[in-house]
């Protein structure tokens, strides 16, 4: 028998604790859990559930579907004329439908929907032209929210079941997507945000509710706490912004709404695909792309103008010289690779902690497109949110497109390595360059 992973285990048993909700709310107890900095809502000590009852969490339930965790910003009347096993399943921190500035007609999905509650207000606001769906991973929260469908008379209204990481719509489908305090929990952000990115259309909007991680707790604690629990699984603000652009989102805003718990903040984020989205979109790149991303590296070795290097190495050996959270892969929308960026570290000092080489490969048939700046822009902003303060590169001079690519994404030449090595018989020059951030270090 396979044991299980950390991660298969955490996600185990935030299933249970959804269905166990989705349960009790459907027998017309409450679902939540409160906002009490001594239980798992913002802290770092899990909701263990009371074997007195079967609230889903901490064993306490919250009197009023507009208290801080589960109702916070609802209007009175908009929770009036619901199903109140809507409301009581509800275990958001905030109002996503209030800021998602939906319109008539619109297609919205809502991540991690629950017991239907954002989809019900959505689907009022979208009207009959448009559509509302819902995304919950918990079949018990599925029938939970068909029911509440049904007794709301809501016709324009669908759910799905299916992960966050992996959502199971068609590409540019939906017009708006909302989440209420759900993807802090998951375990792959950067593939939530890549899902989100994909089934966007362009133009589209995402308007959402969640938790963010103090910025000031340190790497050790957050750490410390357990996977899928306050601080652990939240990213900070800066975080989100970086994660929200390498999945090619703009205009990305995080606004801290009130306290939730030690270290913790809800807030309200807001980002935009751009109308000129290109067709490809940014991804964490992993191990299962590594076929295609080593023979785009065999590709752009074999121009004679990319590298030092004749051979592309296993993926062990790649893998183990580059540095796990900064690495990205362009995909088309059959999901192969159009192109790659990683970092490397430069050195083993702690000095030079913060300084890192760049890497970026284009396949030959997707060059001229803009994938290559896309994928620094994506490596720019993790390794700034990760604080990394300068990028470093080495580049032939006759490699003016790599040239050009760097010094429109923020590099500057830094001088020319004369005849720094020898390569197919012949000695090479180096244009050695880098990017000096101005948002981190700066003090």
């Amino acid at each position: 028998m396979t044991t299980p992973t950390a991660d298969e285990t955490a996600l185990a048993a935030l299933r249970e604790r959804y269905a166990r909700a989705a349960r009790n709310a459907a027998s017309g107890g409450c679902g939540r859990c409160p906002p009490d900095p001594a239980d798992g809502v913002g802290g770092c000590v899990p909701c263990l559930p009371d074997p007195a009852d079967d609230v889903g969490g901490c064993g306490r339930c919250p009197p009023d579907p507009a208290d801080r965790v589960g109702g916070t910003g609802y209007a009175a009347g908009e929770l009036a004329d619901l199903p109140l096993g809507a409301t009581a399943a509800s275990l958001g921190c905030g109002n996503p439908v209030a800021i998602a500035d939906l319109r008539e007609g619109e297609t919205v999905l809502d991540l991690g929907s629950g017991g239907g509650l954002d989809v019900l207000l959505s689907a009022r606001r979208v009207g009959p032209r448009g559509r509302a769906i819902g995304l919950d991973m918990t079949p018990q929260m599925l029938d939970l929210a068909r029911a509440n469908a049904a007794r709301a008379g809501a016709g324009n209204v669908e759910f799905l079941l299916g992960r966050i990481e992996d959502i199971p719509l068609p590409d540019a489908s939906v017009d708006v997507v909302i989440s209420n305090c759900v993807l802090t929990l998951s375990l792959d952000k950067p593939a939530v945000f890549a899902e989100i990115a994909r089934v966007l259309r362009p133009g589209g909007r995402v308007g959402v509710s969640d938790l963010i991680a103090d910025p000031s707790v340190s790497e050790d604690r957050r750490a410390a706490c357990p996977q899928a629990a306050g601080a652990a699984a939240s990213l900070t603000g800066p975080e989100y912004r970086a994660m929200l652009a390498a999945a090619g989102l703009t205009g990305v805003e995080v606004t801290v709404t009130h306290p939730a718990g030690p270290d913790l903040s809800a807030a309200i984020i807001r980002a935009t695909k751009p109308a000129d989205a290109p067709p490809y979109t940014i991804a964490a790149m992993t191990a299962a792309h590594a076929p295609q991303v080593l023979a785009i590296y065999q590709a752009g070795i074999d121009t004679g103008d990319a590298t030092f290097e004749a051979t592309a190495p296993d993926w062990a050996a790649w893998d183990a010289a580059h540095l796990p959270d900064h690495r990205h892969v362009a995909l088309d929308r059959t999901g192969a690779v159009l192109g790659w960026v990683a970092l490397a570290p430069v050195s083993d000092r702690c000095v030079y902690g913060g300084v890192a080489e760049n890497s970026v490969y284009v396949h030959p048939d997707a060059r001229g497109h803009g994938v290559g700046r896309r994928l620094l822009e994506a490596v720019i902003a993790s390794s700034e949110a990760a604080g990394i303060w300068t990028l470093q590169t080495g580049i032939f001079p006759e490699n003016t497109a790599s040239l050009a690519l760097h010094r429109a994404t923020g590099f500057r030449d830094v001088g020319i390595r004369t005849r720094i090595g020898r390569h197919h018989g012949r000695w090479r020059d180096v244009v050695f360059l880098e990017r000096r951030s101005t948002r981190v270090g700066t003090d």
